[in-house]
């Protein structure tokens, strides 16, 4: 060990996988064999990895070492792993198939310099190599963690006696029925149909949701998840949604989603099954680009089916949710990768949405001319004029403080509600600036409410009114709404609008705290926003943190140099009873007045 080297020590769960002949397949292939493996990753190994909080620890030319702190998502995302490399190999020839063995253990472990070392990480590897090629074996440790958290079947192996390990372990085994029942599903269809092109918007299709119980009343269940999800997806303005009927021809029947994609003509497919099991009910969904097979969104929700209405009316909330801003990134990453000479209206606006929804004026200011494009185009768009009203308040409070800019913001926001009164997003996004560069609050807290009632989990609309109705004083509902928020999209990048409306609401029901725990994760969701440290910093105060509080208010001034009290107070545009709280402990701290 080298003097000085950082040494730690932590229980985790540590995932082994190697691929299966993989001489075989490099001395027969070797570029192949490489793209291939570099695909798999990209594609499928990575974002399940992220998906469970998995840590890379190293990998070599045919295996991997993954760390995980939950022994439930390791081995999640190890069967997550297997069936997707069904689903990629069922067109594939036999012997230029890359199949994985995998090994799963948990305990105490050594981190070095990044690396992992001991008997917990040594038993992970000897179950890998005793692992068949596509499955999966996991210790006695694992065995005992999952068996009553995960609906799997694991076959005891007995007590194996593995190389260099000096205790017998007894090793377990993952069925594989269930994996092979997975590549049953892609069979070909009796007759294929006719491909359609692709609209200009994104779209997608909801495929009838598996019953995976032993009773056909889950059937009916199940389909109308599914029809909840289409009408709850059909809501979304700038989404093409595949009607039930349409989506519904293919209950029954394998079909491989690529061909599904040619066949309805649309980019994104949603698939999922329902398990029961005695009084309580498994549902699993995932998003799937159709032309690549790219994983875009997986999850699970776990319910009692004594309210099978409420749990049917909250999946639906959170997959549709969750799809939202999913689908967002995956379409900016699609037109990325467009030629820059085929743009048209929708294009524009895909290609500008990184520089958004922002509080830089820098970024703002590179999204204006193409926005401003978009609108040369298509005048009427209200998915340019919603965008482009966020980008110039984010120019003029966070930059030029140029009352032009201002004034911009507000006849896109108006042009916005014009031109799409019925897109949530929209509304959530003009509502919010409406309440900020117009002080039009009854008209932004319609607004937010108008977009609420066309879909219940946008997330522009739940933030957005969570701040300002916060700032109001209206603090319980301004609470509500953003851990609805939070909820229905976790990892969404807007997510530092519900922690403010958070931070804004503890900060005034003197919960300190809380304030500045939800200040802490705006900062972590937008440490260049300033904001969420002015929060902390009352916060901080208000605890008796006086010099850390101090901290805080420098670090606002280090981001927004022009920040100060009344200039807050001004672009807020709130009653000043309900500001002073704040102001007086920002004072305290040091922010200029």
């Amino acid at each position: 060990m080298p003097n000085g080297a950082s040494v730690e020590r932590r229980l985790a769960a540590i995932l082994a996988a190697d691929v299966v002949g993989y001489s075989r397949l490099m001395g027969a292939d070797e570029i192949g064999t490489l793209r291939a493996l570099k695909t798999i990753r990209r594609e499928l190994a990575d974002p399940a990895i992220a998906r469970h909080h998995g840590r890379v620890v190293k990998t070599t030319g045919d295996g991997i070492l993954i760390e995980f702190p939950s022994v439930v998502d390791a081995v999640t995302c190890a069967v997550s792993i297997q069936r997707g490399m069904v689903t990629r190999n069922a067109a594939i020839p036999e012997d230029k198939r890359i199949v994985f063995r995998i090994g799963i253990n948990v305990g105490d472990i050594i981190i070095e310099e990044g690396d992992i070392h001991g008997d917990g990480v040594n038993i992970a590897a000897r179950l890998e190599g005793m692992a068949e090629p596509g499955g999966i074996c996991v210790s006695r440790k694992v065995r005992d963690e999952v068996r009553d958290r995960l609906d799997l079947a694991l076959e005891d192996m007995g007590e194996q006696n593995l190389k260099n390990i000096a205790r017998p372990v007894r090793v377990y085994r993952v069925k594989r029925e269930e994996n092979e029942a997975a590549a049953n599903r892609f069979a070909t269809l009796p007759a294929p149909l006719a491909t359609l092109p692709l609209p200009d918007n994104p779209s997608i299709a909801v495929l009838p949701f598996q019953n995976m119980s032993s009773d056909p009343e889950q059937e009916y269940f199940a389909d109308g998840m599914v029809e909840e999800i289409i009408t709850g997806l059909s809501r979304i303005k700038w989404l093409f949604v595949i009607a039930r009927n349409s989506s519904f021809v293919y209950k029954n029947r394998a079909a491989d989603l690529r061909q599904v994609g040619r066949e309805l003509g649309v980019r994104y497919v949603l698939e999922g099954s329902v398990r029961k099991s005695g009084n309580r009910v498994r549902i699993t969904g995932q998003l799937i680009e159709a032309e690549t097979g790219r994983h875009v969104w997986a999850d699970r929700f776990d319910g009692s089916l004594e309210d099978i209405f409420g749990l049917q009316d909250e999946v639906t909330l959170s997959v549709v949710g969750a799809i939202e801003p999913n689908l967002r990134k995956a379409e900016i990453e699609r037109v990325k990768r467009k030629r820059p000479d085929n743009l048209h209206a929708y294009d524009l606006v895909s290609r500008a949405l990184p520089y958004t929804f922002t509080v830089n004026p820098e970024e703002a200011s590179i999204a204006v001319p193409m926005l401003e494009r978009a609108l040369e185009l298509e005048p009427g768009y209200a998915r340019a004029h919603a965008p482009l009203a966020w980008c110039y308040h984010a120019r003029f409070s966070f930059g030029t403080l140029e009352e032009e800019d201002r004034l911009r913001a507000i006849r896109h926001a108006r042009a916005a509600i014009i031109n799409g009164g019925d897109d949530a997003s929209t509304l959530g996004i003009a509502g919010f600036i409406i309440w900020l560069d117009e002080h039009d609050h009854p008209t932004a807290i319609n607004l937010f409410d108008r977009a609420l009632e066309l879909s219940r989990s946008n997330i522009f609309a739940l933030a957005g009114s969570s701040v300002a109705l916060g700032w109001m004083g209206k603090t319980e509902l301004a609470i509500e709404r953003a851990q609805r928020a939070l909820r229905f999209s976790p990892f969404d990048p807007m997510n530092f609008l519900p922690n403010c409306g958070l931070a804004v609401s503890y900060f005034h029901m003197k919960r300190y705290e809380d304030a500045l725990s939800a200040a802490r994760r705006a900062m972590e969701c937008n440490p260049r926003f300033g904001i969420p440290y002015a929060y902390a910093a009352a916060a901080l105060v208000r605890l008796g943190h006086l010099r850390d509080g101090m901290d805080a208010a420098e670090q606002v001034l280090a981001i927004q140099p022009t920040f100060t009290i009344r200039g807050f107070l001004t672009t807020v545009g709130v009653v000043p009873d309900v500001f002073e709280p704040f102001a007086e402990a920002w004072r305290e701290a040091g922010l200029p007045n």
